[in-house]
């Protein structure tokens, strides 16, 4: 099968495109020309088709749509550098989709189409009882997931052969740097995380399940990948060797995670192969000697940490 990827190097993004060429398909990956990407991009050494360009760009989006038989678009800039830029943000994220939308319809055969959404469209729901459903009311808080919403909507109305996932929180499996926007999140707030590997599995199975198609489904972790945000960073950051920081770091707020009815993907998809236990431990295993420095460098890096809090007052 001939498949476009957009956003091939991103966090979903590049573990699709390994699942996608394990099966052998052939991909053509649309991604920035970025010294980033570049290096991403030559960890695939069977990937010969690499378009580099903005997705903002039109011209560029038909000419890698064409001949194609599916594509999955996952380009998008998220938070924070969505709330950051928001000009920037909408450019990539609404009119980049409306290029990509415009470009399969555009071809003789128009491709079908995989749009990569978030949970985060239906808003602050922590005072729901859980799960949420898939028709759940739809809430914007911020640039990201209003983008989001108006593009789900352009897609459903497109008049092309459309699924859309909408991910739970998908952990990057890396020693990450922290972001001041780890602590807007109430640590009260429930949250539902998946393996990167089995979202890829989600969308690479997708392609030959039809009863998807036409359909918005969420792709979340299930009951082994559910718990409070609390338990969430604890965890994470366990694995990398540092310990949660103190409660008055963080917002006494809801934020848009909750955990999600995934029932139906499941049955669809067969993809939830992978727990809590198993995202914490990959991490883990990604420290290597670095562990046994962990015990000198931590006490430099949790007040690091904890100096981009606005509101710790310690």
């Amino acid at each position: 099968m001939n498949i476009l990827l957009t956003g091939a190097f991103g966090n979903i993004g590049s573990y699709v495109l390994a699942e996608l060429l394990r099966r052998e398909h052939t991909v053509r990956c649309l991604t920035l020309d970025t010294p980033a990407d570049r290096r991403r991009a030559a960890q695939f050494p069977q990937l010969t088709d690499v378009r580099w360009a903005d997705i903002t760009d039109a011209d560029a989006v038909e000419a890698a749509v064409d001949g194609m038989d599916v594509v999955a678009h996952f380009a998008a800039l998220i938070p924070p550098g969505s709330e950051a830029n928001p000009e920037l943000a909408r450019a990539v994220n609404v009119d980049g989709t409306a290029n990509v939308i415009a470009a399969c319809q555009a071809q003789s055969v128009a491709p079908r189409l995989i749009f990569a959404s978030t949970f985060d469209v239906h808003g602050d729901t922590l005072h729901k009882t859980p799960p949420r459903q898939i028709d759940d009311p739809l809430e914007a808080l911020d640039d990201y997931s209003a983008h989001k919403i108006e593009c789900e909507a352009m897609v459903r109305t497109s008049g092309l052969e459309c699924f859309v996932p909408r991910f739970v929180d998908v952990p990057v499996i890396g020693l990450r740097k922290a972001e001041p926007i780890m602590f807007e999140i109430g640590l009260a707030n429930r949250i539902e995380v998946l393996h990167p590997l089995d979202a890829a599995v989600a969308v690479a199975n997708a392609l030959d399940v039809d009863a998807v198609w036409g359909r918005t489904l969420f792709i979340g972790g299930g009951e082994q990948c559910q718990v409070t945000y609390r338990e969430f960073l604890t965890r994470i950051m366990g694995a990398m060797g540092l310990q949660l920081p103190p409660d008055g770091a963080f917002a006494d707020k809801p934020y848009a995670t909750d955990w999600v009815d995934t029932a139906e993907s499941q049955q669809l998809l067969r993809y939830q192969q992978r727990d809590f236990d198993a995202i914490t431990a990959d991490i883990a295993a990604l420290l290597g000697v670095r562990r046994y420095l962990m015990p000198v460098v931590r006490p430099f890096v949790q007040r690091s940490m904890l100096k981009m809090s606005p509101y710790w007052a310690g």
